[in-house]
């Protein structure tokens, strides 16, 4: 079992309670691609994975998986239904191997009288929204190319921890347009892939110019652009 005062939530909490819903809490095992929970499912108890790294999706009416987001051990899921004793909003699968400890809604709501233990759960919550409004504007607002260009200048190590298929899925994309748009920034001079696969950034401000314009423009034009800005 994990020690849940290493975890925000539980922090602050007295040993004696860290204890009472250690006891309590149920922990279970999975596969990879076990599911957790779907969306839709009643909850009943508050989440922590204490082993392995899972992934938070929602399904479109046409059966396709809109990736919210992925989660690492240690880390609370879904603490909104459980808060709200609502179905749960997407689905929770194993991207690999790992535990779950599965802590009653009772012993949540126990603790609720803490200011302290109130104000972490708040916090918890509040990364969440500013999550799912990353997500909005990422699916909403951006491109194709755009979604590319933002994950390569935010997160360029997630290229060298996961296949390129594993971060289609994240992007919301297919893999064939995964590898249209990095044969496209490669052809432009944006970016450079070596044999092993290792994505180098060639040229920053083009793709900020991608960003920005929600496509790819020649790479003289970026570099046009990108000169004019810094004078």
């Amino acid at each position: 079992m994990v020690d849940l005062s290493q975890i925000g939530l539980f922090s602050k909490l007295s040993q004696n309670h860290i204890r009472e819903i250690e006891d309590n809490s149920i922990i279970k095992s999975y596969s990879k691609d076990g599911i957790v929970f779907y969306e839709g499912d009643i909850g009943e108890y508050l989440y922590i994975l204490i082993e392995g790294s899972v992934k938070l999706y929602k399904t479109s009416p046409k059966g396709s998986q809109i990736q919210i987001n992925r989660f690492d051990k240690p880390s609370i899921i879904g603490e909104y239904a459980c808060f709200e004793r609502m179905p749960f909003p997407a689905t929770c699968e194993f991207v690999s191997d790992g535990k779950m400890a599965l802590i009653p809604y009772d012993y949540i709501y126990k603790n609720l009288s803490n200011s302290d233990f109130s104000l972490e759960l708040i916090k918890s919550l509040t990364s969440k929204i500013m999550v799912l409004s990353s997500l909005i504007q990422k699916e909403t607002i951006l491109s194709s190319e755009a979604k590319v260009a933002k994950i390569l200048l935010e997160n360029i190590d997630i290229f060298t921890t996961l296949k390129y298929n594993e971060i289609a899925a994240i992007l919301n994309l297919t893999p064939e347009t995964l590898s249209r748009i990095f044969n496209k920034m490669k052809r432009e001079g944006l970016i450079s892939i070596d044999k092993e696969h290792k994505i180098t950034i060639l040229d920053t401000c083009a793709l900020e110019e991608v960003i920005e314009n929600n496509k790819i423009k020649t790479c003289t034009r970026c570099m046009v652009n990108c000169n004019k800005g810094f004078k």
